[in-house]
């Protein structure tokens, strides 16, 4: 079997923003669909880990792209395993417009942990055989790995977020890709208009569970790089990042 999965998604009017373009919610959605596909195909899927009482959680995603897809554009989303360490997976993804140029690509971390425990699950020891033939180490992702960020000081919430059901997940906490529209409404409209996000950097900590309410916390690193934290309470960081406009 092929070392990497693709996926082709056609860019929908409904999953567009207001400039549309496609926006980073749907493509983050689109490429977990194309990494469950390859998984689900080669063993180490949610069919296979749930029996076990065993869930995928996502830790970290790089997303960086050289531009958004505009409506209607039909995308191929590639995605293979770079690597499995003790308690960790890196996988990558490539994104391209079908009859075109590659115009992104996306590094993750994932972990195993224990549904009931919660507590991270041994990889090399539990699921070696399943990936050992799945595993490409060498094909390229040409994005830098994502920023190691310190917590931020000295910042006062600038939004807020109650969390609702429709933000849950089948784990029982917040999705992961709700972050990623959660902070990107930090920016405001007449931001968004001026300024290209062309990389999310998200570093996942904590859960957040339903009837939590979430602060949005932002500095300006460096013009039009911002380091931002969501927190579930004034100490608790649930999510660290880094969002970066041109």
């Amino acid at each position: 079997m092929d070392k990497i999965e693709r996926k082709q998604v056609v860019v929908e009017s409904f999953n567009t923003d207001f400039r549309r373009c496609l926006n980073y919610e749907t493509l983050g959605k689109d490429l977990l669909n194309c990494a469950e596909q390859h998984a689900n195909k080669r063993g180490f899927g949610v069919d296979d880990i749930t029996p076990k009482n065993h869930a995928w959680v996502l830790s970290r995603l790089t997303i960086e792209m050289q531009e958004m897809p505009r409506m209607f554009v039909k995308l191929e989303i590639s995605t293979w395993v770079e690597s499995l360490y003790r308690l960790f997976t890196n996988r990558n993804f490539e994104i391209k417009e079908i009859g075109g140029n590659v115009i992104g690509y996306a590094r993750s971390i994932w972990a195993m942990i224990d549904r009931d425990t919660r507590q991270p699950i041994e990889l090399e020891k539990l699921y070696f055989e399943k990936f050992h033939d799945h595993i490409l180490p060498d094909y390229p992702c040409p994005i830098q790995p994502q920023t190691r960020l310190r917590p931020l000081k000295d910042v006062t919430p600038c939004s807020e977020h109650y969390i609702v059901a429709s933000d849950i997940d089948y784990n029982g906490h917040v999705n992961s890709i709700k972050y990623i529209q959660f902070l990107c409404d930090i920016f405001s409209l007449d931001y968004q208009r001026q300024h290209h996000l062309k990389r999310v950097e998200i570093a996942y900590i904590n859960e957040s569970v339903f009837g939590e309410t979430l602060s949005f916390y932002k500095k300006e690193i460096e013009v039009n790089t911002y380091q931002v934290e969501i927190r579930n309470t004034p100490t608790n960081t649930v999510v660290r990042g880094l969002l970066c406009f041109d």
